[in-house]
Parts: structure tokens; C-alpha cells; sequence
């Protein structure tokens, strides 16, 4: 088992056939999660071709992930929480200062994906938008969204199968809003 410390990621290479299991052990705590192709880094998890492709904004089993090249990349095999995010960006310091009105230092998934994917020569700006696993995006409507805290229970999990050679880039969410107000740790295995 690998843990993954509040506020805090991790990075790491997934085989083609391999398994992730990412388990939120405490409930209520969100993980960010990005993909890149192994071989070619260009290609990238794709928030639109997912939604676009899975016609659905709600992301669960029996969906895959798709790249910006339209090629699938994950399939999402057991989701035991059935609710997760694909609309939103990863926290960043900025989301602390627009939203938060806090402009001291603030630990964001975006400075953890980046900082635990530098090793991979994925830079920030590389980054795209996350696949937030058990974050609970609300939609009025009207179209105006809210986030609330996060259904799962402890011990929830996904099980994702990869499709081809992957870098994975994971965190524990580091926003407030997110995580009904606190943080915890986020854990995963790597199944053969």
C-alpha cells in the first residue's frame, strides 16, 4: 500500500493492463489524478474528449478516460463512491488568492502534480485539467455550480485499468472547500 500525505502527491509509471486502486481511507477527501502517454508525454488525459466521447459529465464505472488524441487511456472497472469530478481545475496557489482571499503560501495540487511529474520532464504548464476522484461537483439548474464535501466513506475506492503506458501524477487535495474542510491522506496500490 502506498500513502499518499494530506496535501502532498506522488508520480509514478502504470503499465499497459495494470491496475490503480486509489482508496480515500478516512472519507470525505478528494484526489486529483493526471495521465500522460509513457512514450509520447504530449498526449494527455482530456477532460473534453472524455465528457464529449462518455456523454455523461458524471465520471464512473464502466467509463473510460480518454486522451486529446481520442485514444482511451483508463477504464474506470469498480467505483465503490460513484461520484467524482471532471469539470475543475487542480487547486493552485491562485485558487487560494481569487477564491479563498488568501494570499499567504498554500500547499495545491497543482504545485503537487507538477513538482512529483518534474521527474518525467512534464513541466507546469503541462498540466491539464484533473480527473478529481470523490470530488462532489453540484449543478443548479441555472447552470451555477457548487462543490460540496465529498460522499465517499472510508475506505472507499476506484479500480482503473490502464490502456496503454502511463505516467500518473496523484494527490491528496489540498483545498478546504473540497474535503469538507479538512485534509487527509489519500492511498493507492498498483494490481498486475
Amino acid at each position: 500500500m502506498n500513502v499518499i500525505e494530506k496535501q502532498s502527491g506522488a508520480a509514478f509509471k502504470l503499465k499497459k493492463g495494470q491496475k490503480l486502486k486509489v482508496i480515500d481511507p478516512q472519507g470525505e477527501q478528494v484526489s486529483d489524478m493526471v495521465l500522460f502517454n509513457a512514450e509520447d508525454t504530449r498526449e494527455k488525459i482530456s477532460s473534453g474528449k472524455t465528457l464529449d466521447f462518455e456523454e455523461n459529465i458524471l465520471i464512473t464505472r464502466g467509463d473510460h478516460l480518454w486522451s486529446n488524441r481520442s485514444n482511451k487511456m483508463m477504464e474506470i472497472l469498480e467505483d465503490t463512491n460513484g461520484r467524482n469530478d471532471f469539470l475543475l481545475a487542480p487547486c493552485s496557489p491562485e485558487t487560494f488568492k481569487i477564491m479563498y482571499g488568501n494570499s499567504d503560501y498554500h500547499p495545491s495540487c497543482f504545485e503537487n502534480l507538477y513538482t512529483n511529474l518534474a521527474k518525467f520532464d512534464i513541466e507546469p504548464d503541462d498540466i491539464p485539467t484533473a480527473f478529481n476522484i470523490f470530488m462532489n461537483v453540484k449543478f443548479q439548474p441555472d447552470g451555477k455550480l457548487s462543490v460540496d464535501p465529498p460522499m465517499s466513506k472510508a475506505g472507499d475506492h476506484v479500480i482503473f485499468e490502464a490502456k496503454m503506458d502511463l505516467i500518473v501524477g496523484l494527490t491528496a487535495c489540498s483545498a478546504e472547500d473540497s474535503n469538507g474542510g479538512s485534509f487527509k491522506p489519500i492511498h493507492y496500490e498498483i494490481l498486475d
